[in-house]
């Protein structure tokens, strides 16, 4: 590879993949580090970096490129220092795309995953990552999922799991389960067309929402996570301190009727405002309390409410709509009887799937009452103010109450005690807890996914399978529809068994898990994944965990970062675990947008290589002007990059360059060729740099020791000249700032700028500087370059000598050294430069000896070409000295 004559990305990355590979470069260190121990003999640090595993669909986009390379800076810099790296990387892989595929195209599920994950393996190869792929795992594999099975038995022998009715989606054509996604917009099937229905099915659950108190308090303690995602996490757990009230039903004489609706509220201080009682569609009372003149009208507001997805009921630009019931409840503060309705807007999964309609002091409910002409009842007024007028809503501050009987006066915190303490006296309520978090809804009806590990019998309920017995694998699915129910249900031979517990005949559980309950663990798994005793070894999972530094998706702030943090709680409870939360620092990192353009017109997209003017952008077809706007890459939009593309003709290193260099990692990256060609173009010039040294002889292997390649003590005892002072200034500058910006929060952009100024500094000064200093010099900038340019760097390494004969490659190569160590001696500067103003105005500067005096610096300014020429021989009126920063002469 030495003889190659200039920078040719393609003819040195893939041959030094297969030699870092053959090496066993990236493999994680189960004993002693491969770098020395300090004197002391102290074994290293560990250091666990991972990004979030991507779903196997087969290609490699842009926004995967900058996940695994920001990770993969990390993981390298962190060998560097001397730590030992865990680097893993595996599949989440099943999931509803591996299904459809599987109908439409008549293949096996797993060969279809399993042919996806062979072609992103290679693509990520390609990238000159650091994974170990020793430890690659994929979720549909049952050396996994059996795992994912085994813990599942813990949480349902820890009460946390469960089962209970609950809602689904329900395609009366096919006869089938549909996910959210596979709803269009218009609330139908996506296969059969047919209108999708609401129905009720049991399904199972974990208690999340037993450990919400902890997955909110403990937030506080997650320091090195973006407030953004913490803050997303409090909004999602949603704790509401208020109460539950009892409104009693009434018949027609108004007499109770034995009946009650209870209702949560966070402003129990407004319960006399209350002028109606609303109902979820779905609450079970609903038929009970629907007079008969009301039924055919609530049947039918009903079925278009069952149509509706959560978003579309409770967004706020949607219109509120209910309708009577045609029954009363009686308040039971003021006694006033109060209409029952039903409307959209009302969750049965949220609270109690009732609330208190409080138009005066709740916007919604405002709302809802000026459209169906419903009474305003205001009971807070603002401190010091006049009664508020409605015109423009409703008042939702706190205040002072009025028309509330003896509560009038209060201010509305006293008053929520107060009228939660008579509640709790009287019996018509109490102060409760509400936490907008939901149980965790684990039940998919679907093949391709990890089967639920508990069998049906008729005489003993739900059984475990015995732990011996596990996995549970998947049957061969052969061809299936998608139609007809579950796909398990019409397996016979493996649907029916015999019960562990008493041998009768009994049925497997035919629901799989949410693809969310092997994501949940997985960064878990790589600590230990070929045990086949237990999911994990203790020992091992504590020497690596929680995990140093995760990097994922913004998208993911919730869900899947919130399981996570539920199921490491548990396990920690079960005794698995010694930690309470599994990441300690999070780097969500931005989108990857591509330039788009759009005939505003038609709403038609156009790809950019149609488009024959980009100053000009026009319809190829029909000539109108396009729309042009940066938007997250998608094939739809015409819009992506293909990662193979860029790598093909500029290097993986030169796409790394890009991803690191263009924006700072947690902003959105606007994709733009010129500066993948600027890149390049960086590149080329260390390669001639280095090409220049070797034409000059320069050679680390015969100038260093190999413990310490550059003998900085002699440089710093030499007599340096002003250019080679100006170098070493100009590295270890580089040393201080790129290391900086590589610890806590990652700022790749302005390392890489570092590393530009770097090699222009040595553009201009390496042939003025003696061989030392050189040497010093193209050393450092190797060491630097290596983390964002592996097979450059290591490149470049080989034919300036840095690797010795006598040493392998796991030892030798560029990404075995340290680090280097900042001389901060090479920092001070013995002048630096003045400006020079005259009337406040910048008019030059002057290079001044670094101690100057102010007396020394007017001096020095007065006498410059700078003043003779502003001043034109006149004395100033006036100096104005900041030493070490200008002189500023006033004519």
């Amino acid at each position: 590879m030495s003889e190659v004559s200039r920078y040719q990305p393609q003819a040195i990355e893939g041959s030094w993949q297969q030699l870092w590979q053959a090496a066993e470069l990236d493999a994680t260190p189960d004993g002693a580090s491969d770098l020395e121990t300090d004197g002391a003999g102290t074994s290293p640090e560990s250091f666990y970096a991972l990004s979030m595993f991507p779903y196997p669909s087969g290609n490699l986009h842009m926004g995967h490129v900058r996940n695994y390379v920001i990770t993969d800076v990390v993981a390298r810099v962190q060998r560097m220092r001397g730590k030992q790296v865990l680097h893993p990387m595996g599949w989440d892989a099943f999931g509803l795309p591996a299904e459809n595929a599987a109908i439409e195209r008549g293949v096996d599920p797993g060969v279809w995953t399993d042919r996806n994950i062979a072609a992103m393996r290679d693509q990520l190869r390609q990238l000159g990552l650091s994974i170990d792929w020793d430890r690659e795992l994929a979720t549909c594999h049952s050396d996994y999922y059996r795992w994912t099975q085994w813990l599942f038995l813990q949480f349902l022998d820890a009460g946390l799991a469960y089962q209970k009715e609950a809602t689904v989606n329900w395609d009366p054509v096919d006869q089938t389960v549909l996910a959210n996604e596979q709803v269009d917009s218009e609330g139908r099937s996506w296969r059969s067309g047919a209108l999708v229905q609401k129905r009720q099915l049991r399904q199972w659950f974990l208690r999340i929402t037993a450990y919400a108190d902890q997955l909110l308090d403990d937030l506080p303690k997650l320091t090195g996570w973006p407030e953004r995602v913490r803050t997303m996490q409090a909004n999602w757990i949603g704790r509401s301190k208020g109460a539950e009230l009892h409104f009693s039903v009434v018949d027609a004489s108004g007499e109770s009727s034995g009946e009650r609706i209870t209702v949560f509220t966070t402003r129990p201080d407004t319960i006399y405002g209350a002028s109606y009682v609303v109902l979820a569609p779905e609450h079970p009372l609903v038929a009970q309390l629907t007079s008969n003149d009301h039924q055919l009208q609530v049947e039918a507001f009903c079925d278009i409410v069952s149509s509706q997805s959560e978003q579309e009921r409770t967004a706020e630009d949607k219109p509120k709509r209910g309708v009577p019931l045609g029954s009363l409840v009686r308040n039971p503060a003021s006694g006033e009887l109060l209409p029952i309705w039903i409307a959209d807007y009302v969750l049965s999964e949220y609270g109690t799937g009732a609330v208190m309609g409080v138009p005066a002091h709740d916007q919604r409910d405002f709302i809802f009452a000026r459209q169906y002409e419903l009474p305003v009842k205001q009971v807070i007024i603002p401190e010091g103010s006049d009664e508020h007028a409605y015109e423009g809503g409703a008042w939702t501050e706190a205040g002072v109450l009025i028309h509330s009987a003896e509560f009038n006066g209060l201010k509305s915190g006293e008053a929520k005690l107060a009228i939660t303490q008579a509640a709790e006296r009287g019996g018509w309520g109490q102060g409760r807890v509400q936490y907008r978090l939901r149980d965790w809804l684990i039940s998919r009806q679907r093949y391709w996914g990890c089967p639920i590990p508990v069998i049906h019998c008729p005489s003993c309920g739900v059984v475990p399978v015995p732990t011996a017995q596990l996995p549970v694998e998947l049957p061969n699915a052969g061809a299936f529809s998608g139609k007809g129910g579950s796909p398990l249900a019409q397996q016979q031979q493996w649907l029916n068994v015999a019960c562990p517990a008493c041998g009768e005949p009994a049925q497997r559980e035919t629901d799989t898990m949410d693809t969310f309950m092997c994501s949940s663990w997985y960064y878990l798994r790589y600590s230990d994944p070929h045990n086949t005793e237990l999911p994990f070894d203790r020992q091992k999972v504590d020497r690596w965990l929680p995990v140093d530094q995760y990097v994922g998706g913004i998208e993911h702030a919730i869900l899947h970062l919130l399981y996570s943090r539920f199921f490491t709680k548990v396990l920690r409870d079960r005794g698995l675990l010694s930690f309470d939360e599994p990441f300690t620092r999070l780097l969500t990192q931005g989108m990857v947008q591509g330039i788009t353009y759009k005939n505003p017109a038609t709403g038609k997209y156009i790809a950019p290589s149609d488009v024959k003017d980009a100053d000009d952008p026009r319809d190829p077809v029909s000539g109108e002007i396009l729309e042009t706007f940066y938007e997250k890459m998608s094939k739809s939009k015409y819009n992506g990059v293909d990662p193979s593309q860029v790598i093909d003709r500029y290097g993986a290193d030169t796409a790394r360059m890009f991803i690191l260099f263009k924006a700072p990692p947690e902003k959105d990256l606007e994709w733009d060729d010129a500066d993948v060609e600027g890149q390049f173009r960086f590149l080329q010039r260390i390669w001639r740099l280095v090409d220049a040294a070797i034409a000059r002889g320069l050679n680390l292997n015969n100038l260093v020791d190999p413990k310490a390649p550059v003998d900085s003590q002699a440089i710093r005892a030499a007599e340096l000249s002003p250019s080679e002072r100006q170098l070493r200034r100009a590295v270890h500058t580089a040393i201080q700032e790129v290391s900086e910006d590589l610890s806590g929060d990652y700022q790749f952009n302005t390392a890489v700028s570092e590393l530009m100024k770097l090699s222009n500094a040595m553009v201009e000064t390496m042939a003025d500087v003696s061989a030392p200093v050189a040497t010093e010099a193209l050393h450092i900038l190797l060491l630097l370059l290596a983390p964002f340019a592996p097979h450059l760097a290591e490149e470049l390494w080989l034919k300036l000598g840095g690797r010795r004969a006598d040493q392998p490659l796991s030892q030798s190569s560029i990404h075995r050294q340290r680090w280097p160590q900042l001389d901060p001696a090479a920092l001070v500067r013995d002048t630096i430069p003045l400006v020079i103003q005259v009337k406040g105005k910048v008019r030059g500067n002057l290079e001044v000896p670094a101690d100057a005096d102010a007396a020394t610096l007017e001096q020095l300014a007065l006498a410059s070409e700078v003043a003779i020429k502003w001043l034109e021989g006149k004395p100033p009126s006036r100096v104005i000295v900041v030493p070490g920063k200008l002189v500023n002469l006033v004519p």
